[in-house]
């Protein structure tokens, strides 16, 4: 019986064992296939992405006789659209095209073809200013004739346009144009060297003094349509002292919380009617000292100590100085600072201006606070009261509400209520009105 057993099971189990060896020889063969074929789609995978990376639209610059290990292109980086093209091999071993890349070719594209068009190119903006008024100015004959006029009814102030951009690493250039009804200026064109030994940094071109807030404004930031009238009688106005000179700055050691910044400048001479330049020796000078604390998380400070002096247009043997200070409070809580915050101002001018027979001093100032009251709205009110550089002993008086409303950051439309009670009697009421609009990218302003 045994062996009746034995025989019936080798002729059973016998025959599938030759069947079980075929099995996993098939298996084998086909988890090898599996593994050569995701080794070639792998492999086709890290060919298509190195073709992506140094592919290059043909819109975009040829950087010709280049070293692409030390070339580098930065764009303004303070509108929001900075956009960095470094060489190859600075983002570490893990880079794709350190292997790739040769020198002299093409820079990499990663931002797409509208990136890449404008590589080269500086940002441009352009903002329109339209403003008009309506009402009695009563502006008194002796300040018409020294430009003084009112407002007309209704006007196309200004069309800035800006043009910025990083140059390179150590500098950076910013050109304004304004385009009146009747003519081109340039408010501002400079270069600024941002990484001098020491800690300076210096500027060279046409700019706006640092004396005092408001005579560094651009017309479309200010908080209000005109400008008070300190500024108007003691500092030229709407131009102020905006000239061609050098400029070096430095943060100053100052204890701790406190940040402490001396500003000294040197112009040509020529600032409206507040500096006049009769020979080339007649520059004129402006020093300027700015402290800003953090009082709590919510409230910071800004205070600031000006002077300025040059020749007026009496000649090279006359001159005038000018002191100012300026203060400024702001409250923007952390959470709500987008609807509710308020900014304090204020600026003290003294001048003393050379003249027959005997030297003019004048005194004026400026407050103002402005609310904002939700995302689109702010409401404001300034007092202004200054004397003439001229005629010091004529004062004028004045008072201002604002309303503004902002659409969106790209514009805003503003009323004024204005009234001025001249120092000859005369009083102006006027409303004014203000339309501002934003194309483009333009940089942010000095804080």
């Amino acid at each position: 019986m045994k062996k009746i057993l034995l025989s019936f099971c080798i002729l059973f189990f016998v025959p599938a064992i030759p069947h079980a060896q075929t099995s996993s020889e098939e298996s084998e063969a086909r988890l090898k296939a599996l593994e050569e074929r995701v080794r070639a789609l792998e492999a086709e995978v890290r060919e298509l992405r190195v073709q992506q990376l140094t592919a290059v639209p043909s819109a975009s610059p040829q950087i010709p006789n280049l070293s692409l290990a030390t070339y580098s292109v930065e764009t303004e980086k303070a509108s929001g659209s900075a956009v960095a093209l470094n060489a190859p091999g600075t983002g570490g071993t893990g880079d794709p095209l350190a292997a790739v890349q040769p020198q002299g070719q093409q820079l990499p594209n990663y931002g797409g073809a509208s990136a890449a068009s404008k590589i080269l190119n500086p940002d441009i903006s352009m903002i329109g200013d339209f403003i008009g008024a309506i009402g009695q100015a009563n502006v008194p004959p002796a300040l018409v004739a020294v430009g003084k006029n009112p407002v007309p009814a209704l006007q196309m102030h200004e069309s800035e346009l800006g043009l910025q951009a990083i140059i390179d690493p150590y500098a950076r250039g910013d050109f304004f144009l304004t385009f009146g009804e009747s003519g081109v200026d340039l408010e501002e064109g400079y270069i600024t060297f941002t990484t001098l030994p020491g800690g300076f940094v210096a500027r060279v071109g046409k700019f706006r003094g640092d004396f005092g807030k408001v005579n560094t404004l651009h017309n479309h930031v200010l908080p209000w349509i005109d400008r008070p009238l300190v500024n108007d009688r003691l500092l030229a106005g709407e131009d102020g002292i905006d000239d061609a000179g050098l400029s070096v700055t430095r943060i100053l050691p100052a204890p701790k919380g406190i940040f402490l910044e001396g500003t000294a400048q040197a112009f040509r001479g020529d600032s409206g009617d507040v500096f006049t330049s009769s020979k080339r020796g007649d520059v004129s000078v402006l020093g300027h000292l700015r402290g800003y604390r953090d009082i709590t998380d919510q409230t910071n400070v800004d205070l600031g100590i000006s002077y300025a002096r040059g020749h007026n247009d009496l000649g090279s043997t006359f001159l005038t100085d000018l002191y100012g200070i300026d203060a400024t409070l702001r409250w923007t809580p952390l959470r709500r600072t987008i609807y509710h915050n308020f900014v304090g101002r204020g600026e003290f001018i003294w001048s003393r201006r050379d003249q027959f027979p005997f030297a003019q001093r004048a005194f004026g100032f400026f407050t103002s606070g402005d609310y904002r009251l939700n995302r689109r709205w702010t409401m404001g009110g300034r007092f202004d009261r200054s004397g003439r550089a001229r005629t010091a002993n004529l004062i004028d008086n004045g008072f201002s509400g604002v309303l503004t409303y902002w659409p969106s950051e790209f514009s805003q439309v503003r009323g004024q209520y204005r009234f001025t009670h001249f120092a000859e009697g005369r009083d102006g009421n006027e409303l004014l009105f203000q339309f501002i609009f934003v194309l483009g990218a333009h940089g942010a302003h000095p804080f």
